[in-house]
């Protein structure tokens, strides 16, 4: 459902858990980097598993910044920035 509504909307930053069913979030990482009208968004990637093999994972499939839980409003916060840059 987050594809079908990223396809049709305009988006200017993904969150995502990596968690998901039925597409996980490195799935769905993929789907966005593989499609030319996605592919520039930037994608914050959480999870509550800080394996290094996902984020190796995650970083060869593109994610702009990655978040593990447990976080804080402010890691958020400095997350978003380093993709975004000062909005605040």
């Amino acid at each position: 459902m987050a594809l079908q509504m990223l396809r049709v909307g305009n988006y200017g930053l993904i969150i995502s858990d990596w968690n998901m069913e039925p597409m996980t979030g490195l799935q769905l990482l993929r789907e966005v980097r593989a499609d030319a009208k996605l592919k520039s968004i930037p994608f914050i990637m959480v999870t509550a598993e800080s394996k290094s093999e996902n984020v190796i994972a995650a970083k060869e499939a593109g994610v702009s910044n990655y978040i593990v839980k447990p976080f804080n409003a402010e890691t958020l916060k400095t997350k978003m920035v380093s993709v975004l840059g000062d909005f605040a």
